[in-house]
């Protein structure tokens, strides 16, 4: 997706990311993410890791709970 943004100068740059989102959305993740401290990137990953544990608590059979992880349903 391209989209036109105003840099520091003045002057349109084409704004490129590799995934569908919308500006607000960006913007969500930008504020998630300086919030907790993260780069946008491990935000995501942060988001994905919750998300699929919580969904699979016992894992799948290809991915499995770490040795020691507490596993509660």
């Amino acid at each position: 997706m391209t989209r036109t943004h105003t840099g520091r100068d003045g002057n349109a740059r084409k704004v490129l990311r590799s995934f569908t989102a919308t500006s607000k959305d960006v913007e969500m993740l930008h504020a998630i993410a300086a919030y907790h401290g993260f780069s946008k990137s491990a935000t995501l990953t942060s988001l994905i890791k919750k998300e699929f544990w919580r969904i699979f608590p016992r894992g799948t059979k290809t991915i499995r709970p770490d040795p020691g992880a507490r596993v509660v349903e």
